[in-house]
């Protein structure tokens, strides 16, 4: 059974303009599914049983290119989400670990795989906002 997967993505956006939008929490709700709500300290996520508050914690360093989230769930348990920019030419490569998702044995059966199909939706739609914002100007 895979325990991972990472994916990576081409974004048409210099890297400091990269970095600064997928440091800032309160940009998750555009590109990713889970999150409907998000800042420094507390995310709303969707779960097949409905929102949950969740903590949310950031950490990122724009001279490493790292972005990783630490989630802490109502019931105490805890997921983590790494990632790596690096700058490409006047592009960005966004690089994203997967884990398996903290869940019971007895669920974890094809939970990596549903999550890896989501995560590749999320770096498209990721790409698709970072393209917006440059064309706009906003980045």
């Amino acid at each position: 059974m895979h325990t991972f997967d990472v994916q990576s993505i081409e974004l048409d956006a210099p890297f400091a303009d990269a970095f600064r939008y997928l440091a800032n929490p309160t940009t998750l709700p555009e590109w990713t599914h889970a999150f409907t709500a998000a800042d420094d300290r507390q995310a709303t996520m969707m779960t097949p049983h409905g929102a949950v508050q969740v903590g949310l914690r950031v950490d990122a360093s724009e001279a490493h290119g790292t972005i990783d989230w630490a989630i802490t769930f109502p019931n105490g348990a805890m997921a983590k989400a790494s990632s790596r920019l690096i700058p490409h030419g006047g592009k960005s490569i966004y690089t994203f670990v997967l884990e398996t998702p903290p869940r019971p044995l007895e669920e974890l059966e094809g939970a990596l795989a549903e999550q890896s199909r989501i995560l590749a939706d999320e770096l498209a739609k990721l790409a698709q906002c970072l393209t917006s914002r440059e064309r706009l100007g906003i980045a």
